[in-house]
């Protein structure tokens, strides 16, 4: 038996979890808690954090994985873990089937294996998307066409960046829903997705979007815009209703903004548009904004972006 399962513990593992290590400890976490989510020893941790990380670049290389890539992948990664140990676990397996479906393992699979040099399996088996996803995939895609092509658009860029995710049909978990690995960031004068759509990529605006659809069950996309006073008029002007989170208690592996979300909504608010993040301590102040679609929503936030651009 010759599994590619191999080259995930071999190659792929050891290499994330020092960049993940990384990432963490940018971020301020203790080797214990770092231990922790990685389910490695602390000692392991340290070893991580004081070794020269060109060793995982080039494990990840061997699998087609460039290095900017790498670093996207372990901020992914890390998001996912912070948010939820389990969040983690299937952001990894939906990287790593991601790479077999894409054939970016068969290289270093077959360098192992001679033998397999006619097979296409994981291509075919993990390639295979249902037609709902696809369809989310290319909505996502021509919205980020969208507000890339838009000059007024990167004014509402918030600090955090943003993200537009979709839902894949009547998807009910993260792990459906459609969004940007990495974000749509400020580039220049314009904006860029930083990579092409895929189902699970944002756990943050899955958790949104499915609590609000509980609600809402028109909409389908959801997309964060900067909000500051000016937004605000914008809003209003627009006729968009708005409910309201703000300052909210954290706890520790918890996505706050969801948190909030989810009991204000249980408070039975009025008929909205949007959701209007005030902020807090750590969290920057954002506007989220609900459409049929995901070029909807992409057409909606370029309206409010040329709206804010005048203001």
């Amino acid at each position: 038996m010759q599994p590619p399962d191999e080259l995930m513990a071999g190659l792929f593992l050891p290499a994330m979890r020092q960049l993940v290590a990384a990432e963490l400890r940018s971020r301020g976490l203790s080797q214990t808690r770092i231990a922790s989510l990685l389910g490695v020893t602390q000692a392991s941790v340290s070893q991580y954090l004081n070794s020269d990380r060109t060793r995982a670049y080039g494990m990840l290389a061997e699998l087609r994985v460039a290095r900017a890539a790498a670093d996207q992948t372990s901020r992914e990664l890390a998001d996912s873990l912070q948010s939820d140990p389990v969040e983690g676990v299937r952001a990894l397996n939906r990287i790593w089937t991601g790479l077999l479906g894409a054939g970016s393992v068969c290289p270093a699979h077959r360098a192992m294996y001679p033998s397999l040099g006619d097979c296409e399996f994981c291509i075919e088996e993990y390639g295979k998307r249902p037609q709902e996803v696809s369809d989310a995939i290319s909505e996502v895609a021509a919205a980020a066409r969208l507000l890339e092509r838009s000059p007024e658009f990167i004014q509402v860029i918030p600090e955090v960046s943003v993200n537009v995710a979709c839902i894949a049909g009547d998807a009910t978990t993260p792990a459906e829903v459609v969004a940007i690995p990495g974000r749509i960031v400020k580039v220049k004068d314009r904006a860029k997705a930083m990579l092409p759509p895929e189902a699970g990529a944002s756990v943050h605006m899955s958790k949104i979007l499915l609590l609000v659809r509980k609600r809402r069950k028109e909409f389908r996309a959801v997309i964060n815009l900067r909000y500051d006073h000016k937004m605000a008029s914008v809003l209003g002007a627009s006729g968009r209703r708005a409910l309201r989170i703000g300052e909210r208690a954290r706890r520790e592996g918890e996505d706050p903004t969801a948190r909030a979300l989810e009991l204000a909504l249980r408070k039975n608010p009025g008929p909205f548009d949007v959701v209007v993040d005030v902020g807090g301590s750590g969290i920057e102040p954002n506007v989220y904004v609900f459409a049929g679609g995901a070029r909807e929503a992409a057409r909606l936030a370029i309206r409010l972006a040329k709206s804010y651009s005048a203001a």
